[in-house]
């Protein structure tokens, strides 16, 4: 029971971190209006949170190694918890920006120590891969239903009840964090961060993420991105170096020898750029193609997350039976397969009807690749670097969806009737297209996945 309900926390953690990634979008109107947001600043009310997150999750991870996962975890959900109350008193633009950036700050302690926790509590093999299944089903759930429960808060209360409702469930994780996790066990080694790493790779990787989240508004030839573009490469050379020869590494580069945790990287960051881009393009087909209302768009999203929960569960079945890295192929097959059916589908004047084979295939491929690439992460991985393991994963995740998504906004832009329409259905078949052929291209990745334990 225990275990049960730890599971439980961990999975409501995810839970938390999805929303807030997603819950804003319906809210931004209102954000705008009731603030004074100009237009262009109002992508950072979603952007803020995105680049701190993808910039500290390394420092994040090593963080919930050193100084307990459990404390990371508990401090990440205060951290979640307070700057949420202060986001929905805000009263200027810049208080909120700072909040979402404050709640970035969270979501890179909470991801890695989350599934840090996971992958200690629960040893490896099939009691780990229904765990992180479990996890993965909130995750889905959290991205789909996200736009629903904003459209439902911000029509009854007003834009801050996306940020109130945080409060009570955050403050709930810390509790029931410190509560059901086992202690933190003592360090007999060093706890000793690597400063000049930290700084000059979160540096670095947080110039990365804004360069690319940053650009397509900004022009590739404004001063800010030129300085990005620049100074991100210089710094993670520098931190590259640093690595090698510190004592207490950030990232002990050990774990580059590690097969298992490289080829996850990569399906990772393959899996986000086309999996999770999809849900842009499908809300701009939804909402401007076909004229859905937000809440009518949030509906439109229950059966994605619903096959995408189905497709976490049938993955971890699948481990069990044919291994991680058949699953892991079937699942970029079916996923390239639905994208493909859906590009067709997306007509101007389309049913919904029409896009559910697409949909139900795209979403049972995500749901089990999710799980398949967070198993191979962790395997064979030793538990004082489960932490920063899971920081290099993730990092992958967010740099893979910022360099996606991206891409393929360019690219959709270019198939419009003019150069800078991409939500036209031609352009937004085209950036589906592409989706399918990368994730095809995924599938070799798959081979490189080492062999995962299916049996205790």
């Amino acid at each position: 029971m225990p275990a049960r309900l730890s599971l439980l926390v961990l999975a409501l953690a995810q839970l938390v971190i999805a929303l807030d990634y997603n819950i804003v979008y319906v809210a931004l109107p209102g954000i705008g209006a009731g603030l004074g947001f100009s237009e262009h600043d109002l992508q950072w009310v979603v952007s803020a949170y995105v680049v701190t997150t993808g910039g500290f999750l390394l420092l994040g991870g090593r963080t919930a190694d050193l100084l307990g996962r459990r404390r990371t975890f508990v401090a990440a959900a205060l951290i979640y918890a307070g700057s949420s109350l202060v986001g929905g008193f805000a009263q200027a633009p810049g208080t909120l920006l700072a909040v979402r950036a404050v709640q970035g700050l969270g979501g890179s302690l909470l991801f890695p120590a989350t599934l840090a926790l996971i992958n200690t509590i629960y040893a490896e093999g099939p009691q780990r891969n229904r765990a992180l299944a479990v996890w993965g089903a909130a995750g889905a759930g959290g991205l789909c239903f996200g736009s629903l429960l904003g459209g439902v808060l911000v029509e009854a209360f007003g834009w801050p009840s996306v940020f109130f409702v945080n409060v009570p469930v955050a403050g709930a994780m810390a509790w029931a964090g410190r509560a059901l996790f086992p202690a933190d066990a003592p360090r007999t080694g060093p706890r000793r961060f690597d400063l000049t790493g930290a700084l000059t790779g979160t540096g670095g990787l947080t110039l990365l993420v804004f360069l690319l989240v940053h650009a397509p508004e900004a022009g590739w030839s404004s001063p800010s991105v030129l300085a990005s573009a620049l100074l991100a490469p210089v710094l993670l050379t520098l931190f590259a170096v640093v690595e090698t020869r510190a004592r207490h590494p950030l990232v002990p580069t050990r774990l580059f020898r590690h097969s298992g945790l490289v080829a996850a990287m990569a399906v990772t960051a393959v899996y986000s750029a086309t999996f999770s881009s999809l849900p842009y393009f499908l809300t701009l087909y939804f909402q401007t193609v076909r004229g859905y209302s937000a809440f009518a768009t949030g509906l439109a999203f229950l059966v994605p997350a619903l096959v995408v929960a189905g497709g976490t569960q049938a993955g971890e079945r699948a481990v069990a039976a044919v291994g991680v890295r058949r699953m892991l192929a079937g699942g970029m097959t079916l996923g390239a397969t639905g994208a493909a059916a859906l590009g067709l589908a997306l007509t101007r004047h389309g049913s919904y009807p029409l896009l559910l084979p697409g949909i139900v295939l795209l979403g049972l491929g995500q749901g089990a690749v999710w799980t398949g690439m967070w198993i191979t992460a962790a395997a064979g991985v030793a538990p004082e670097d489960q932490g920063v393991a899971s920081g290099l994963a993730s990092t992958s995740l967010q740099v893979g969806s910022a360099v996606g998504l991206a891409v393929l906004v360019a690219l959709a832009g270019t198939a419009g009737p003019d150069p800078a329409d991409g939500a036209s259905p031609a352009g937004l078949r085209t950036a589906v297209f592409a989706i399918a052929a990368a994730i095809a291209c995924g599938v070799p990745l798959t081979l490189t996945v080492r062999r995962a334990p299916t049996s205790p």
